[in-house]
């Protein structure tokens, strides 16, 4: 099945022209042959009737009284000729025969009619019109039949160049027609292209709304996509909320039960507070995603983000000795919110400050529809099993014993989602944890967060 619309016209109106081109020509063709025939029909009828009226009785033998002026009949092979005829007896005919007789027995049928074929003076096809008359009355009447012709040849040339200058003005015609479709199938479907923009302006946060331009029938489709805009709006908001409610109402019994958990006994009281830490990071974690699937995509530039983060960074590190190795090539815009992404590189970044042991090593970088980021530290980093676990919800990347929540990385992983982005971890060069981040440069949708 052919997807395309703008194909489909085109063959529509291929078949449209070819079709109307086919009808016009048959229709021309047909209407010219008629026209030059009955052109030659009256010629041959006006010669006929001239040398009927000529035609008299001498001495009981059917003459004619004066042949006719046309210089053409008195050359042989001249073109025009005509001869006399009773009870199949030549009486008399044009000098132009020359020594060739038209007899009716040899006569054939034409595509010409009423004109017959026969063989010329010269060994040419010939139209012939015979025409019969009566001189008299009574029984003194004597029947006799004229014959009058043409060479064939004369005829299908005045044919053959109007076929020629025909088949030239539809082959002009049919590329006027062409081009004319083409201008309309492109100017009709312009309006679904700038629909596409402003759909991918919407999508990219440069537009809320569709506005309600274009032609009428296209403003069904814009109405809708507004209301869907719109509906779609509610649900996400409605969501935010309930998902921000049951986080910050969760936290509350959950600080009540803290303090409760004092009154138990210490092994009782150890476990207690390990599941209300895990309720705590489920709750946080409901909270991030809610803010992150309200936000609209805008234009971030990686390589400068990157850098802030690490002159923000800096200070902090300077009392541990770390060295900072960044490196961002040339332009490294991407379509997401700025904010997400400092978000998502920032924990990968606190991840490796709190693990590297002398240096970190931050690259950016284009391929060919990607920018990425690189961040490898020299720390223990994380073992080949461990490291799918590292994303999940409440796990630490290097352990308990490194405190903290356990979100970063898997908070920087719901970001990557949502921005239909990459997140690879492997070991570094150095031996510690090599975090690689992959953002489509064109194109880039929102997933669901979940």
């Amino acid at each position: 099945m052919i997807r395309s619309l703008r194909f489909r016209l085109a063959i529509g109106a291929v078949i449209a022209i070819g079709i109307t081109l086919m009808l016009i020509w048959v229709a021309l063709s047909k209407a010219f042959t008629e026209y030059v025939v009955q052109q030659y029909r009256t010629e041959m009828t006006v010669l006929s009737d001239s040398l009927t009226a000529s035609v008299a009785v001498k001495d009981g033998r059917l003459v004619l009284a004066a042949a006719p002026s046309d210089p053409r009949l008195n050359l042989p092979g001249g073109g025009r000729y005509w001869e006399l005829e009773e009870d199949d007896k030549v009486l008399d005919r044009s000098r132009s025969l020359w020594d060739t007789v038209i007899e009716e027995a040899k006569l054939l049928p034409s595509a010409y009619a009423p004109f017959q074929t026969a063989v010329g003076p010269s060994g040419e096809t010939m139209l012939v019109l015979a025409q019969e008359s009566t001189l008299g009355e009574g029984k003194d009447a004597r029947h006799f039949c004229i014959y009058t012709a043409f060479p064939l040849s004369e005829l299908e040339a005045a044919l053959t160049g109007f076929h020629d200058q025909l088949r030239f003005m539809l082959a002009v015609t049919a590329g006027l027609l062409a081009l004319a479709a083409f201008v309309q199938v492109a100017t009709g479907l312009a309006p679904l292209g700038r629909l596409r923009a402003k759909v991918a302006d919407i999508r990219n946060g440069r537009l809320s709304r569709m506005v309600d331009e274009g032609p009428s029938e296209v403003q069904p489709l814009v109405h809708e996509i507004d209301l869907l805009l719109e509906e779609r709006e509610t649900a996400v908001e409605r969501a935010r909320s309930r998902a921000s409610d049951l986080a910050h109402g969760l936290k509350t019994p959950l600080t009540v039960l803290s303090q409760l958990v004092e009154r138990m006994t210490p092994e009782d009281a150890e476990m207690a507070l390990k599941q209300i830490d895990i309720i705590r990071r489920r709750a946080d974690r409901q909270l991030q995603a809610a803010r992150l699937g309200a936000e609209r995509m805008a234009t971030a530039d990686i390589g400068e983000l990157t850098t802030k983060l690490v002159q923000v960074l800096k200070p902090i590190t300077a009392e541990k000795g770390l060295r900072w190795h960044v490196r961002a090539q040339g332009d490294l815009h991407v379509e997401a919110d700025p904010a997400d992404l400092a978000e998502a590189i920032g924990n990968v970044l606190d991840n490796a400050v709190k693990w590297a042991r002398t240096e970190i090593r931050v690259d950016a970088f284009r391929t060919k529809d990607k920018v990425s980021i690189r961040i490898a530290d020299d720390g223990p980093g994380i073992p080949d099993g461990d490291r799918h676990a590292a994303l999940d919800r409440g796990t630490h990347a290097g352990g308990d014993e490194g405190g903290g929540s356990g979100l970063g990385l898997a908070i920087t992983a719901d970001i990557m989602r949502a921005y239909d982005a990459s997140l690879e971890l492997s070991r570094a060069a150095a031996g510690g944890l090599e975090t690689v981040m992959h953002f489509p440069t064109k194109g880039a949708k929102r997933a669901a967060v979940v």
